[in-house]
């Protein structure tokens, strides 16, 4: 397919319809340039409500770029962005979840930071929250785990130093995403799947596009806000939100050793080995045993030590369940790694 400069807006739902009007109002009102190309696509990833009529019936007759809608019937956040690449007609591939309010630049802004610099396989923004009911006094605190505030003091590359972006408002050139699937590349991860809190999908792609040589690049000037429901101020979901981070950093190890050669000692290959890491977090645990116990019984609201037991335990059972495959998932990321050196 020939693919055109400009924009694809892929909003990936499921059971969104009481969250996409608003989401859909921002991008109605989008000021881009005469000229510019750009297209709305939902992805109705299995909902089961009115996901896609809302979709439909909330989009402005004046909205200057079409809107159209594709059923994904395979449940799951990294096969609903897979549609949308698929599915995208222009060479900018911008997620934006059904909960974001993009400034009303943001298509034009993408367009011309893209356009400026061929080098960028990603781009993403600072994201302010915007809550349902008032945060909980320890939100500020915690805001990064939610993907809220600044990524970056200033505006620039991040390759070297973040080295990953946000999921929301994360644009991809198209063509860095087609040179990773041309290498044969499939996420490790499962991602967010239904009301599943699995997470890391987007910083996977971001490290994957690292390998493939492309450059990272922060920008305030995309601002969006992000809408957060009730329940996810609660502390309860930012526990279960610390677990699956736990869990989505064993698939992300294989990376961090293939973009940093200097890990490649001895005790670096250890690392690569389940046994040495199920060891070394079962230690961590157990270091942490009073808190780890009290933590069964009560919340401990605000402990930053509760959540730091909640990504060793989503570590700890992760390695258990990967052990037949853990150390084979090193040789498959290095094999990729070589295909671009």
């Amino acid at each position: 397919m020939n693919i055109i400069n400009g924009v694809s807006i892929i909003i990936c739902c499921h059971n969104s319809a009481n969250r996409l009007p608003q989401t859909l109002a921002h991008l109605a009102t989008q000021k881009v340039s005469v000229g510019l190309p750009w297209e709305v696509i939902v992805i109705d990833n299995a909902s089961t409500d009115r996901t896609s009529q809302v979709a439909l019936s909330h989009w402005s007759e004046e909205a200057k770029a079409p809107l159209r809608v594709v059923y994904e019937p395979q449940l799951g956040l990294s096969q609903a962005r897979e549609r949308g690449f698929l599915e995208a007609q222009y060479s900018f591939v911008s997620f934006v979840d059904d909960d974001n309010w993009v400034c009303p630049q943001w298509i034009q802004l993408v367009f011309e930071l893209m356009m400026q610099h061929p080098n960028i396989g990603a781009c993403g923004g600072a994201i302010e929250a915007i809550c349902e009911i008032e945060p909980p006094w320890w939100f500020e605190r915690y805001k990064g785990a939610y993907a809220v505030g600044l990524q970056d003091m200033k505006e620039g590359d991040v390759t070297d130093t973040r080295g990953k972006l946000w999921g929301a408002g994360l644009t991809v050139r198209r063509s860095a995403w087609q040179q990773l699937k041309d290498q044969s590349f499939c996420s490790l991860l499962e991602d967010r799947t239904g009301t599943k809190l699995s997470s890391g999908g987007d910083t996977e792609l971001c490290y994957a596009l690292r390998l493939a040589g492309w450059r990272l690049w922060y920008s305030p000037k995309l601002h969006l806000k992000h809408f957060m429901t009730a329940q996810r101020l609660q502390w309860s979901y930012l526990r279960r939100l610390s677990r699956s981070f736990g869990a989505a950093s064993i698939s992300l190890e294989p990376y961090h050793f293939a973009l940093d050669p200097n890990r490649n000692t001895f005790k670096g290959k250890l690392c690569q080995r389940w046994e040495w890491r199920f060891l070394g977090d079962l230690k961590n645990l157990l270091l942490r045993w009073y808190i780890l116990l009290i933590s069964f019984f009560t919340d401990l609201e605000g402990n930053t030590e509760v959540l730091a037991i909640e990504g060793l335990l989503g570590r700890f059972i992760e390695i258990l369940q990967q052990r037949k495959t853990y150390n084979t998932r090193f040789q498959k990321i290095k094999q990729i790694a070589r295909k671009y050196s």
